[in-house]
């Protein structure tokens, strides 16, 4: 009886087969594992198109998040280089168009100025065919320069010396300078009087200042009172006295140059500050 239980006991010995199930659960898991994987890498193109569908039907306020792709790094290196392109061609454009603009102010400027000169030098005609017909050469000169027409006229022919009221008998002359200033559009007129060095004081004047002043003066309002035509706003009178001579003071004949009326007609285009 004890040999039958012993060799029963024996007979119901086995293998411990625990370890079968987490090593099976393992395996589940790598198979759902590579199922995901594969189905991550496998995108039903007609399903993210129908998802993308339902997507942009709830967006409607613009284009649809899906239909445009995210600009690859080449794409926007390209977009940045053109867009810089772009600028430089617009800045080379401006600045042509600037150029252009440039060169055709200063040809109308030039323009301008020529037309301007070709009226100062009728004026000038005029005024060289009175001289000449009246034979003052010797005491009117004109002279055209950059600041404008200068008639130049010698203070014997106005002025007794020391004095700066003109002579009853000269005043037709002055009479007849006012015509030939006679413009449309007015130009801008200057009067200034000049004289030599010899110092002056008397009861009326100080100094060769106050003389060539009130020289000025009084000649600028001869010729408006000679002529209504002229305009009064467009006149100025100015006295230098010895300070702008065009001759030596050392000998008479210079000093008689010096002694003198300038009448300056301006350019149009000069612009008083």
């Amino acid at each position: 009886m004890s040999k039958k239980r012993k060799k029963k006991e024996h007979h119901e010995e086995h293998v411990d087969e625990s370890w079968l199930v987490p090593y099976a659960d393992l395996l589940t898991l790598l198979l759902a594992l590579f199922i995901v994987l594969y189905a991550m890498s496998s995108v039903d193109q007609k399903k993210f198109a129908a998802l993308a569908e339902v997507f942009n039907q709830e967006f409607q306020a613009g284009t649809g998040i899906f239909e445009y792709p995210s600009p690859t790094p080449a794409e926007v290196e390209e977009k940045s280089d053109l867009d810089e392109n772009n600028k430089t061609k617009g800045d080379a454009s401006e600045e042509e168009s600037s150029k252009n603009t440039n060169v055709s102010e200063e040809e109308l400027s030039e323009a301008q100025q020529k037309q301007d000169q070709e009226e100062l030098q009728g004026v000038q005609d005029k005024l060289d065919s009175y001289i000449e017909k009246n034979n003052l050469e010797d005491k009117l000169e004109t002279y055209l320069t950059d600041e404008g027409l200068l008639v130049s006229i010698r203070d014997n022919v106005l002025f007794t010396s020391g004095n700066a009221n003109i002579r009853e008998k000269d005043e037709h002359l002055v009479s007849e300078i006012s015509n030939l200033l006679i413009m449309d559009p007015p130009r801008s007129i200057i009067v200034s009087g000049h004289t030599d060095n010899v110092p002056i004081k008397n009861a009326e004047f100080e100094s060769n200042w106050d003389l060539s002043v009130s020289r000025a003066i009084n000649f600028m309002k001869l010729l408006l009172r000679n002529n209504d035509k002229l305009n009064p706003s467009s006149f100025s009178a100015k006295g230098y006295g010895e300070f702008k001579p065009i001759a030596s003071n050392k000998t008479e004949k210079g000093r008689e140059k010096n002694r003198r009326v300038e009448i300056l007609i301006q350019p149009r285009t000069v612009t008083e500050d």
